[in-house]
């Protein structure tokens, strides 16, 4: 059995940390209870709670179904109990005797075009010029990770997870004057991806790098190559993986990404992005359990802190993205994660009124967040709907007509 590392404590103080109230069933408002909402069937939850943790209208809160990408909610909160707010990814550029560059990966999510060509030219003054190849470590995590529920499509939703990624693993492209271009100024189209788009058949989009054959890292290998060139540092030889250590190698730079984890979670919320969601889940399972990283640690991770810190002790997690349908968790459970969520609130998108994220499967449409009516009137609220494609829509304009109303 795995043990728990620095996170044992936090974890294990149940009876200090747990202080969620249990929410009572009656209404808040008067003596009349609150109206019937139109729509609601038996495939459907809602719950909305006040400041107080007093119920204001309720369906279903108990029953346990899809929350799809509302699961962020989750995943992020336990990363910053796990990893803090100001963790920081990090990656290892080291070099041998023989002049050769060692990149090794730690996950960082948000390793992007910019980000690398940043760490070129930082690199560049630090290089022997030549350098002969460059080997890739992905040893930080084991083996290929493959995460519930993603598809071998060619969605952005479905890249994978791994510990040296660039560009969350997919090529955003367009044509121009018949042939292949990169869409983003600041990426260059590499050889190596050319002929998946040639396969694709599409004039335009992303297309989403694979595990098979090291493509996925491999990319990232190359546009660190294809940057270092840039900054006028030949290499010689070729990009490949490390297969058997890296011995006699220094380590020459450590790159911290500027993006805290409050800003990761910022856009993981605003674009529901999966693939982050899942570098996270796997970061926060080394953290408690040790490297390498694996699902099954993070998985482990995500569900005691679930079930140990927030009490929330019946979620079915076997992801952190909300991407497969076997997750479960009950709206009850999702306004739990809410009331602990709440300081990070500003980290959602909001619209007006409302802060929220919202998930979609086929045939789930979820939606949580809170209501902010003023000041001590804030609302959590969570909706489920775990039928074929019904609209939240109908269910919160109901909802955000009650809950003025009853203000005036």
């Amino acid at each position: 059995m795995l043990r728990l590392r620095r996170c044992t404590t936090a974890l294990f103080l149940v009876t200090i940390l747990l202080v969620w109230p249990v929410w009572p069933q009656a209404t808040a408002f008067g003596q009349s209870p609150p109206p019937a909402i139109d729509g609601l069937g038996p495939d459907d939850a809602l719950l909305v709670v006040n400041a107080a943790g007093q119920t204001i209208l309720s369906h279903h809160p108990d029953q346990k179904m899809v929350p799809a990408s509302t699961l962020k909610v989750l995943t992020s909160l336990a990363a910053i109990h796990f990893l803090g707010p100001d963790f920081r990814f990090q990656t290892d550029f080291l070099l041998d005797t023989h002049d050769t560059l060692g990149i090794k990966g730690y996950g960082d999510p948000l390793l992007v075009s910019e980000i690398i060509a940043d760490i070129a030219r930082h690199l560049a003054g630090l290089l022997p010029f030549p350098i002969n190849g460059i080997l890739l470590d992905e040893s930080y995590f084991e083996g290929p990770i493959t995460i519930p529920g993603v598809s071998t499509s060619s969605n952005p939703y479905d890249a994978p997870v791994g510990a040296l990624c660039a560009n969350f693993n997919t090529v955003f492209f367009t044509h121009v004057n018949g042939r292949p271009a990169s869409a983003e100024p600041q990426t260059p189209l590499l050889p190596m991806v050319r002929e998946r788009i040639r396969r694709s058949g599409l004039k335009k989009g992303r297309i989403v790098l694979t595990r098979r054959q090291d493509e996925a890292p491999l990319y990232a290998g190359n546009l660190f190559r294809y940057f270092l060139e840039q900054e006028g540092v030949a290499v010689r030889g070729k990009v490949g993986m490390m297969t058997d250590g890296f011995p006699e190698a220094r380590l020459v730079y450590r790159h911290t990404s500027p993006y805290e984890l409050a800003h990761i979670i910022e856009r993981l919320l605003e674009y529901s992005n999966n693939f982050t969601a899942n570098q996270l889940l796997l970061a926060m399972g080394t953290r408690c359990y040790g490297p390498p990283a694996t699902l099954d640690k993070g998985v482990q991770a995500l569900t005691a802190y679930a079930r140990d810190v927030i009490g929330i002790p019946n979620g079915v997690f076997v992801e952190g993205s909300g991407i497969s349908r076997h997750n479960r968790l009950s709206v009850r459970d999702m306004v739990t994660v809410l009331h602990h969520f709440n300081p990070h609130a500003h980290l959602m998108p909001h619209e007006g009124s409302e802060y929220y994220k919202t998930g979609t499967l086929k045939g789930v449409r979820t939606r949580v967040g809170y209501i902010d009516l003023g000041p001590g009137n804030r609302y959590c609220f969570a909706l489920f709907r775990n039928r074929s494609s019904q609209s939240t829509a109908p269910i919160m304009r109901q909802v955000h007509r009650y809950l003025s109303a009853d203000r005036n």
